[in-house]
């Protein structure tokens, strides 16, 4: 026996459709197992959140700043990350994280124009910036938007 396989005994419980308030006879019957008086007795019963009056905890903390709901999450590349690709090859944001030039795909891809490139390459991404398509470009390679 292992705490993995821990069960109750076989009809020693009851199932989700038991019905409250049916009268003495059901064994859960008068106040439908909720006790005399008392918050938990009330309908409608806790507020989400409340500490019995004392500040609550989403009060106390300090609130800074907001998200913005339009923004996307743009990874940036620099140029001189492009150069672990082969010459030739046609340079992909799949074929990016495959590779572990960027960790994760975000929103898009946008190649910025630092460092240098000596590789031809076909690059397909979502935006770069005009001094990274120029270095791609000299380097005799292509620029395709997705």
């Amino acid at each position: 026996m292992e705490l993995s396989n821990l069960r109750p005994a076989e009809g020693s419980t009851h199932g989700d459709r038991f019905r409250r308030g049916r009268g003495h006879g059901s064994g859960n019957g008068k106040t439908a197992g909720k006790g005399h008086k008392g918050q938990l007795a009330r309908s409608g019963h806790k507020k989400a959140g409340f500490e019995g009056g004392q500040m609550p905890l989403y009060r106390r903390l300090p609130k800074r700043g907001f998200t913005n709901r339009n923004s996307k999450d743009i990874i940036a590349v620099n140029v001189n990350v492009l150069g672990r690709f082969e010459d030739g090859t046609e340079v992909t944001p799949d074929l990016m994280l495959q590779s572990g030039a960027v960790s994760r795909l975000g929103d898009g891809i946008k190649i910025l124009g630092n460092g240098e490139l000596t590789r031809k390459l076909t690059v397909k991404v979502n935006a770069v910036s005009e001094s990274a398509k120029a270095k791609i470009e000299a380097a005799g390679g292509t620029v395709e938007l997705i």
